[in-house]
């Protein structure tokens, strides 16, 4: 995969556009582990600059279909008072939560997160998109690996900017 089409499809799990440069220029990755532990490497490496861009791009998660109404006022009431107090949209990692209690967690989460001081708040925010990065890189990977394309041989080509061969399809690497 091209350098610049991996960047775009890592971006669709962390904002930061340091964290995507980083993982696309330490590729290949010999299995989602490996791919996984840089992830978190990049994010442990955060300046306040790369977090700040990173929950920029990040929206209020979503209520499962199916929520009442009052959810959806009661969320977007939360959420409003949350971005007030920090600036920036509110980050929970709802990973292995069904849908309903996921909406409970969701809305228990940004009620008692809102009583954090900012510094308190910015590293739990920090701890969350690392969690909602790795999942979201976990499920990109599988979408790659599930596309009937990706099975097909493709020869190894040099990036002119990071001077790394892109793995063939069939190479033991992971496709990102």
């Amino acid at each position: 995969m091209p350098a610049a089409e991996a960047e775009r499809a890592l971006l669709t799990c962390c904002g930061s556009l340091h964290w995507a440069r980083r993982l696309v220029a330490h590729r290949p990755y010999p299995d989602l582990g490996a791919l996984l532990a840089a992830a978190d490497e990049a994010v442990y490496d955060f300046v306040p600059a790369d977090l700040d861009d990173a929950l920029s791009r990040e929206t209020l998660p979503l209520p499962p279909r199916g929520a009442y109404s009052v959810a959806h006022t009661a969320l977007g009431a939360a959420h409003s008072a949350y971005e007030s107090r920090f600036g920036h949209a509110f980050v929970i990692c709802l990973d292995g939560y069904g849908p309903e209690e996921a909406l409970d967690q969701l809305l228990a989460g940004i009620r008692s997160r809102l009583g954090n001081d900012p510094e308190e708040e910015r590293v739990l925010s920090w701890e969350e998109l690392r969690r909602l990065a790795r999942g979201r890189l976990a499920r990109l990977v599988r979408t790659f690996e599930a596309r009937p394309e990706s099975a097909k041989a493709i020869e190894p080509q040099e990036t002119a900017d990071s001077g790394r061969p892109d793995s063939a399809p069939n190479s033991p690497y992971v496709a990102v």
